[in-house]
């Protein structure tokens, strides 16, 4: 913080103290202030990494690691922690994570989901629950439950309920319900958010899959089949995104879960 930076809060505090300015009004005055935005960005030369995107839209930036290099991964991930708590990387590769947790050994690489975490998040609030419709969803439905897990939701996972076994989903359904939000992943003919959809009250995240066979069309059929939902409620993203799902689902709970709300129960068993 500069002199003229400290000397504009104390300015700031002051007007609140007399009652020339409400909290309220100040919290808008520091968010809309431009003076910051030479110190909002860091050049790297090959990546200008936002610094300013926490205080924007409550998360730092995230790292898509396809089509970058290890190092410079790396290096990114190392400057987004210069100035936030934590980090998360997505389509990350083993040599991707092996170069950040030389960096930052605290690091973890979730395999699965492809995935890099670092740094602490806030405790979890709210209840997401994170249903795949098979075992081949589990990449973009664990890359969507680390999403959310790295933002500070609790997070319940359902894995391989899909509307084949229709029992298998219904023998579910009341724990489903509980959570604030659901993330529904699916392939093949992506049957499975409208049928979660029809039988709750909650807004559901569609994610359809690349998995399937010839006519699936590397996700399009089960992309076009969640976009033309019957059911009500249902947000579609895009094909494989996992992280997108995430980060709208962790949006919606957050916003309808006040971090100094008493802590929700336990998942289900």
């Amino acid at each position: 913080m500069t002199r003229d930076d400290e000397q504009r809060l104390r300015d700031l505090l002051q007007q609140v103290r007399s009652g020339q300015r409400s909290v309220d009004d100040a919290i808008a005055s520091l968010r809309a202030d431009p003076r910051g935005a030479d110190r909002a960005a860091a050049e790297l030369g090959f990546a200008t990494v936002d610094h300013d995107r926490a205080r924007r839209c409550g998360f730092p930036e995230v790292v898509f690691c396809q089509g970058k290099t290890p190092d410079d991964t790396a290096t990114i991930a190392v400057e987004i922690l210069s100035r936030a708590e934590r980090v998360l990387l997505t389509r990350a590769e083993p040599a991707h994570a092996a170069a950040v947790i030389e960096r930052v050994p605290a690091a973890r690489y979730h395999a699965r989901a492809h995935c890099i975490t670092a740094g602490t998040p806030p405790p979890p609030s709210g209840h997401v629950a994170v249903v795949a419709a098979g075992t081949a969803d589990l990449p973009v439905a664990e890359e969507a439950a680390v999403t959310l897990e790295i933002a500070g939701n609790r997070v319940e996972r359902f894995t391989d309920i899909g509307v084949a076994g229709l029992h298998r989903l219904l023998a579910k359904i009341d724990a489903i319900r509980a959570a604030n939000v659901i993330v529904a992943v699916a392939g093949m003919e992506g049957a499975l958010p409208s049928v979660v959809a029809g039988l709750v009250d909650r807004p559901v995240v569609a994610v359809p899959t690349s998995v399937g066979y010839g006519a699936n069309f590397g996700g399009l059929t089960a992309l076009l089949s969640m976009l033309n939902s019957c059911a009500a409620g249902v947000a579609v993203v895009n094909i494989d995104n996992g992280f997108g799902a995430g980060y709208l689902a962790s949006q919606i709970n957050l916003r309808t879960t006040p971090r100094d709300a008493p802590r929700s129960r336990e998942p289900h068993e």
